[in-house]
């Protein structure tokens, strides 16, 4: 019997050494006015849509270490909007955790630039999917990168900032709100 507990001691005992150590949290990207795959309030979407237009408020945790800045993203991949760009920001500081609402051409951190949308505005423009069209997802995305700096033009499109920040992306973090007229 004293043999079989000291096997027993011994196997626990080389788990434990080699059980992989709890890592850090994964990079978490939430917005207090609405869930992850929940509806977006009407008061973020375009005039057209019965909105207000004003950016919706975005809160992130968890950056990795090394981050140097941040670069955002809210685009609209339904097959009728082709990759419609709401909302581009780059240059993000890396103490950055939140944009409050109605942060878009107000309250932008310092260094950071609002990129334009597919509007053809600079800053954000809120959800305005055509009617009858369902409901369109709109993916936002938090981009921690291991560069201070990205250069792009204001007016830099989707493909240019995907391409500006391949290979620098340390992690990102997304949420999804749905928006129907």
């Amino acid at each position: 019997m004293n043999r079989i507990l000291t096997i027993a001691l011994f196997a626990a005992t080389v788990l434990l050494i080699t059980a992989p150590l709890p890592s850090a949290p994964a990079m978490q990207l939430l917005s207090p006015a609405f869930k992850d795959r929940g509806a977006i309030p009407n008061n973020y979407a375009r005039p057209a849509a019965g909105g207000h237009n004003i950016s919706m408020p975005l809160k992130w945790t968890g950056a990795p270490e090394g981050t140097k800045s941040f670069a955002l993203s809210i685009v609209d991949h339904h097959p009728v909007a082709g990759n419609w760009v709401h909302w581009m920001v780059i240059n993000i500081p890396p103490d950055a955790t939140s944009f409050p609402e109605g942060a878009s051409g107000k309250n932008i951190p310092p260094g950071a630039l609002e990129m334009r949308n597919s509007f053809g505005d600079a800053g954000y423009g809120g959800p305005q999917p055509p009617k009858g069209t369902g409901p369109h997802a709109y993916v936002i995305t938090i981009y921690a990168l291991k560069d201070t700096r990205l250069d792009l033009k204001p007016n830099a499109t989707l493909a240019a900032f995907q391409h500006a920040i391949e290979g620098k992306v340390i992690e990102e973090a997304s949420m999804t709100g749905f928006f129907e007229q």
